[in-house]
């Protein structure tokens, strides 16, 4: 018997159930489809653009350093200029072909830019998410080759392109839009990311970078 298979049983034990009928599958699996929305709060359900603006204030409450963009093609000259403010000049790119295909070259003298994995040590990286959530300024992203989740959590600076397009007024609208891109079966992880990590767990002092990057960048292009 799996580990997964195991645990299943001793649940069912523990509920005092056998194994689940045909009809008691399918009533399961009937749930699982309707996807129902919850009570979904007044401040998300507006259009678009009070949305993006309710993002970026709500992004910014949670110490998310926000850059809004005209287009694609300006951000290796912004994250240039970004990095040596912050005292920092290498950067791990995310394989995405959105990003590796923008004119690095042009900024090759002023930081270092890797295509890999994140390591811890790493100064900087670059993502990006599959939506933002106006409701709490939270970004969702998910895993997959070409982004995997160390550059989420790994390096001192996380690094998010956004489109204005992809923001979205609550959470239900975001998970909507995670089963277009990636229809039948979810990814093996899904990173809510709500401003930098932060912790006052001890002795209720704040402390930024406690569980992830310090310092939250979003590049928001129009």
């Amino acid at each position: 018997m799996s580990s997964r298979a195991e645990i299943f049983a001793n649940i069912r034990r523990g509920l005092r159930r056998t194994e689940a009928s045909e009809a008691q599958r399918e009533a399961v699996h009937q749930r699982l489809q309707q996807h129902p929305r919850n009570l979904v709060p007044a401040r998300s359900l507006h259009d678009h653009e009070a949305q993006v603006e309710l993002f970026i204030r709500m992004a910014q409450e949670a110490a998310a350093e926000v850059i809004e963009l005209d287009s694609l093609e300006q951000l290796p000259t912004a994250i240039a200029d970004n990095l040596e403010q912050k005292g920092q000049n290498e950067l791990v790119l995310a394989s995405d072909e959105t990003l590796t295909s923008l004119g690095w070259a042009a900024v090759h003298e002023r930081i270092e830019c890797h295509q890999r994995i994140g390591q811890v040590g790493d100064q900087a990286s670059l993502t990006r998410a599959l939506v933002g959530i106006a409701e709490t300024g939270t970004l969702m992203l998910y895993s997959r080759p070409e982004s995997p989740t160390t550059l989420n959590f790994l390096p001192d600076t996380h690094m998010v392109v956004l489109r204005k397009q992809d923001i979205v007024g609550p959470y239900e609208d975001a998970w909507d839009r995670l089963r277009e891109v990636s229809p039948g079966r979810l990814p093996r992880t899904v990173n809510m990311i709500t401003g930098p990590s932060r912790s006052a767990d001890i002795e209720q002092k704040l402390q930024m970078g406690a569980h992830g990057p310090r310092q939250l960048v979003i590049f928001l292009i129009d």
